[in-house]
């Protein structure tokens, strides 16, 4: 069948569809209804069903022969070490550490937080939670000790997960301290962490409460996987709000497994045993999807690298990975091939590597620019797709279906929506736009199976935040356009969210932060265009009259702090004292023009501004900002 038939079929029938999709995955009990609309905008997938995605991750390959095959497989440029796991093996890692949780008294439905960086443990830890129906909450070990504490508050944590330390090149980011602050700024308290110790720094253990990883595993046996409901909760992953505060986004388990197997096959074209590689991290939602859960529900070799894509050693990183583990196809997001490209534009170190068993890139994360996408496709020699979905709905909204029918490319666009997704392009009275107007892009609901259900404890926060822009639709936040062939392009944000090297950050959350220097009386962020991350925010700070210190000094210390209170995530590197900030007459700062100044855009003096001469200076001020232009 085409791309059209497949795409038309799903969604006339959508229960049809996924019905069949379903029979990819090992039920416990078979569901009673498909598509479950009885409550509306809470849509449930595969109601009166029960799996667990542990077994159907593991086990089932075992039983069905895969049991030598390579499951993960840990490369660190860091350590200068690969550890590889077979299914079986990763099985009986996944089983005891099953065990270690339940001898600590972790349930069904009890929350644990996993802290950690990238490698093999976190994963385990994940499968682990999934085998005995514990829901798990990875957080990206880059956050500081504030932006963890609220996800604790959030999340109430019965047990916390780990590791000594995290590894940069050329520094040891110690992750006990952060996690010790956290629980000290938290209101709840988790009964117990666990902590795996790095031989590069060995962290000092709270007695009473902090448990060692290797010890616990010596006195665990494994544990059988438990049959959990198809919308239970598999986890919870917080991403940024533009408030600054969290939203927990809850992922089930049964409409999640079936979705992920079926992109495997027919969005990235890959088969089981084949090796495949998502180049991210486990505190992302690609690190949740694509390295870990996909690969192995679809019978995948992963690859779990700990590493950067230049300095470790050198731009030459990802060859050797894709080289050395067979990787068919790779994911990752287009901030690595620009520095990639920065570090080598001829390409010069891919001759050192044989890449003949490479198919294809797949990139997203942020927009692939043009020159990025051919530059690759140019040195690889192999389809670049780029694709675009978020940490909301979990896997792809937009691709090109490599494993249905390939489409042609269109350089700046993500391709066309993928099965089970209506797509649309709305103006603010929520009718449909004409091919090449942009408007705001949304989803009608029903949204497909493994995106998320609701947030955590909060489904008046879900409804508010993604589904009260027009009745019947999912607000993706992006603004785009389609064109004659259905194909969508993504312009920008609808909001104040901005993507830095793929990772979604709030500017507001940025403000707060700012805003709670002594000598700053109010200040506005803004996403500015950057060639290598896709984004990186820009502060303007005005400062209380009686701040009698030079702008420099106080410039350090709120740079200092952002990076403390958000973490080194956030890339906040300038930020500018100004007299004054562009406002309308009602108050509301020009942010939008602002990144327009920034960006060296067009723009439009706004009707409704109080003063045209403040655009003067923060136009002077952004000549210093420096970032590396398209």
């Amino acid at each position: 069948m085409t791309y059209q038939e497949i795409y038309d079929r799903s969604l006339r029938d959508p229960a049809g569809f996924w019905g069949e999709a379903a029979e990819d995955i090992d039920w416990i009990d078979r569901w009673d209804t498909v598509l479950d609309d009885s409550r509306p905008p809470f849509y449930r997938w595969f109601s009166g069903g029960s799996l667990n995605t542990s077994y159907n991750a593991l086990d089932r390959h075992v039983e069905r022969g895969r049991g030598d095959q390579k499951a993960l497989i840990y490369d660190s440029a860091m350590t200068d070490s690969v550890r590889s796991y077979t299914y079986r093996e990763l099985l009986d890692e996944v089983a005891r550490f099953a065990g270690v949780l339940r001898n600590h008294g972790v349930d069904k439905g009890d929350r644990v937080i996993v802290y950690m960086p990238m490698i093999a443990e976190a994963a385990i830890a994940m499968l682990a939670c999934a085998r005995i129906g514990a829901i798990h909450s990875v957080v990206f070990g880059g956050f500081a000790a504030k932006e963890l504490a609220t996800r604790i508050d959030d999340a109430r944590p019965k047990v916390m997960l780990s590791a000594s330390c995290g590894l940069e090149p050329g520094r040891v980011i110690a992750y006990k301290p952060l996690l010790d602050g956290a629980i000290e700024l938290s209101a709840h308290k988790p009964e117990k962490t666990i902590i795996l110790q790095r031989p590069e720094l060995v962290a000092e253990l709270v007695p009473g409460r902090d448990l060692d990883w290797r010890e616990e595993e010596s006195k665990a046996s494994p544990v059988d996987p438990v049959p959990v409901a198809a919308t239970d909760p598999l986890y919870i992953l917080y991403t940024s709000g533009t408030t600054g505060i969290p939203k927990g986004v809850v992922r089930d388990n049964g409409g999640h497994a079936v979705a992920l197997k079926w992109s495997m096959d027919n969005i990235y074209d890959v088969r089981p045993g084949e090796a495949y590689w998502a180049a991210s991290d486990v505190g992302w939602v690609v690190g949740h999807s694509y390295i870990v859960y996909a690969p192995l529900l679809h019978g995948n070799t992963t690859i779990l690298y700990e590493g950067k894509p230049v300095g470790t050693p050198d731009a030459g990183a990802f060859w050797r990975v894709i080289a050395d583990h067979d990787v068919v196809t790779m994911f990752t997001a287009p901030t690595a091939f620009r520095a990639i490209k920065r570090e080598d534009p001829d390409g010069k170190l891919l001759s050192r590597y044989d890449l003949s068993k490479f198919r294809a890139l797949f990139l997203a994360g942020e927009r692939c620019d043009p020159d990025t996408l051919h530059w690759a496709e140019n040195k690889l020699k192999v389809p670049v797709i780029d694709h675009w979905w978020q940490t909301e709905t979990g896997w792809p909204i937009v691709a090109n279906p490599m494993g249905i029918e390939p489409l042609p490319v269109k350089a700046g666009s993500p391709t066309k929506p993928v099965p089970g997704w209506d797509v649309r392009v709305l103006d603010d009275s929520g009718s449909r736009l004409p091919a090449g107007e942009i408007g705001t892009i949304m989803v009608k609901l029903p949204l497909p199976p493994g995106t998320l259900p609701t947030l955590w404890n909060n489904d008046e926060g879900y409804v508010h935040s993604y589904l009260s822009h027009h009745d019947g639709y999912y607000l993706t936040g992006d603004a785009g356009f389609m064109d004659e062939d259905g194909y969508l392009s993504i312009m920008s944000r609808i909001d104040d969210i901005i993507n830095v090297a793929g990772h979604r950050l709030s500017t507001g959350g940025m403000e707060e932060v700012l805003a709670n220097h002594p000598d700053v009386a109010e200040c506005a962020v803004i996403g500015v265009n950057d060639t290598l991350k896709g984004q990186l925010p820009v502060g303007f700070v005005v400062l209380n009259a009686g701040a009698n210190r030079s702008a420099d000094e106080i410039e350090a210390e709120l740079i200092a702090l952002v990076r403390e209170k958000i973490g080194p995530v956030a890339a906040f590197k300038t930020v500018m004292v100004v007299d004054r900030l562009p406002k309308t007459r009602s108050g509301k700062i020009l942010r939008g023009t602002m990144r327009a100044i920034a960006d060296g855009e067009e723009w439009k003096m706004p009707a409704t501004i109080d003063d045209p001469k403040i655009l003067d200076e923060i136009t002077h001020s952004l000549e210093g900002v420096g970032y590396p232009k398209e």
